[in-house]
């Protein structure tokens, strides 16, 4: 059986839509279609009831999808068995988000290694979506995420909290400056916090999906934006970047996921070397924070936000 018929139906079942599935897939709707009506006649039965809201599972279908997760997993078992190195025993992939690869990723990599250095890791980047995907499939058996999307077969545990600074590209920037104002995707939690707080902010006329984006944007224009306390600390320390005064911070938590089927030992390996790196980086994240605090006002209280009572 053609493995991208079994993907393409898993994706059309977790979206409920065939034009959603074509979005993640990068492929048209009509060859989302295709695909699942293919599958359809080789079953020899209905797996989607489709209408003008979507596609909801069939009783066939809701039946073969546990069948397709396993599929899927046995598949990416093969195929990750099979490419395994020479001088290495095991294998494990690892997905996250762009920007938690150098703070988390990297040295987890390096910790795993370190611990066990018969293990193969191979490494994905994506968004939510795109790693949820890798999860669901198994294509990565771990993953760094910013906004965890709860699925059956995957565990979802707290990682590390960030805190999101407002800082602009030039001195004196006060919170007045909407012109200057770039919006970045932190996700649903973030937009709310800011909607309360600072209302005049949620309607930018610039937003970027990606934090290193966003950043890589304000430090060459006159313009601000809130970003992660550690990873802007850098630009900083050089004056590159200016702490806007009186800005409310807001946290910002990341989440791994694992798929409830990762062997035992390898799980207790990646879970002990996280929650070591995790401890690190917090505490390095409080030393940052605090001397972002030298550099501010006083900032009110102000709902939904960080404060230092």
């Amino acid at each position: 059986m053609d493995i991208t018929l079994i993907k393409t139906f898993v994706e059309v079942a977790n979206t409920g839509s065939f034009v959603a599935a074509s979005d993640r897939l990068f492929v048209t709707q009509s060859a989302v279609s295709l695909r699942i009506q293919r599958l359809e006649d080789s079953l020899g039965h209905p797996l989607f009831t489709r209408s003008k809201a979507g596609a909801v599972l069939t009783p066939s279908g809701a039946q073969f999808e546990r069948y397709a997760l396993n599929l899927l997993k046995l598949w990416e078992e093969a195929r990750q068995q099979i490419s395994i190195p020479e001088g290495f025993d095991r294998a494990l992939s690892i997905g996250a988000h762009y920007s938690l690869w150098p703070r988390l990723g990297f040295p987890w990599i390096d910790a795993m290694q370190a611990t066990m250095p018969e293990l193969s890791i191979h490494a994905e980047l994506g968004m939510a979506n795109r790693i949820t995907r890798f999860l669901v499939e198994g294509i990565v058996q771990a993953a760094l995420v910013y906004t965890p999307q709860l699925r059956p077969g995957l565990i979802v545990e707290p990682a590390l909290n960030d805190e999101l600074i407002l800082v602009a590209s030039y001195a004196g920037a006060t919170l007045d400056d909407k012109k200057d104002y770039v919006a970045v995707d932190w996700g649903p939690e973030f937009t709310h916090a800011l909607t309360i707080s600072l209302p005049h902010l949620t309607d930018s006329g610039r937003s970027m999906a990606l934090g290193s984006l966003a950043t890589e944007y304000i430090i060459n224009r006159r313009a601000s934006a809130y970003l992660p306390a550690r990873s802007v600390r850098r630009y900083l320390d050089r004056g590159i970047l200016h702490r806007v005064a009186n800005a409310p911070r807001f946290p910002y938590p990341s989440w791994v996921v694992w798929r409830d089927d990762l062997d035992d030992d390898l799980l207790a390996l990646a879970r002990s070397t996280l929650k070591t790196i995790v401890k690190a980086t917090e505490q390095e994240q409080k030393n940052v924070v605090a001397e972002i605090e030298h550099m501010r006002d006083f900032e009110p209280y102000l709902p939904g936000v960080i404060t230092d009572e």
